[in-house]
């Protein structure tokens, strides 16, 4: 990924607690020689030196993924920066956040492992429910499924959020951006100004 220098994310903290927040993710691998991906939630491992996920047993992407490198993308808040927000002169351009992980794959087969996997994925997203629901499904179930483990190589991470402007320029992009309802993009902005 092109990073210029303002925007790129070096905090090892910062970066896996934006992928965590943004764990719904794209699996990218050559696939019967043809670029493919997958729309997934990922999870990391305990150490955070591998992200887990699983994709349905039709999905083709599995089946020659075993060693291959791939790329994880992930997105966070996104928007049109348009120039006349800013107080000098400008561009149109788009803010965003983005993540790319890559690593070597690895097809997780042990049922016990791809169980405890699905089991943690869930409890992540149901602990957000007033009312979560407790896994509770046939287990014949995870043979509908094939696990994948990649074992992260690199991470690179991007925020570019006007780092680049002036912090008056970046204040008025935060309030534009609030007007036009883009809170999310806004709050981000406003939580990095001092970058």
């Amino acid at each position: 990924m092109y990073i210029p220098k303002a925007f790129r994310i070096d905090d090892e903290d910062k970066v896996l607690a934006f992928i965590r927040a943004n764990a719904f993710g794209q699996l990218v691998s050559i696939n019967n020689g043809r670029i493919t991906s997958s729309h997934l939630p990922f999870l990391f491992n305990e150490d955070n030196t591998r992200l887990l996920c699983h994709v349905a047993k039709p999905n083709t992407q599995w089946g020659d993924i075993e060693r291959q490198e791939v790329l994880i993308t992930f997105e966070g808040a996104h928007d049109y920066i348009s120039p006349t927000w800013y107080k000098t002169s400008g561009v149109p351009t788009w803010n965003y956040q983005a993540a790319h992980v890559y690593g070597t794959a690895h097809i997780i087969s042990d049922e016990t492992l791809l169980k405890d996997m699905v089991n943690k994925l869930t409890v992540v997203y149901e602990s957000q429910q007033d009312k979560p629901w407790e896994p509770e499904y046939n287990g014949s179930l995870l043979q509908a499924i094939v696990g994948i483990e990649v074992q992260i190589t690199d991470i690179q991470c991007k925020f570019k959020l006007g780092q680049n402007r002036s912090k008056e320029d970046r204040i008025h992009v935060i309030q534009a951006l609030k007007k036009q309802g883009s809170s999310k993009l806004a709050q981000v902005m406003k939580d990095n100004l001092n970058d």
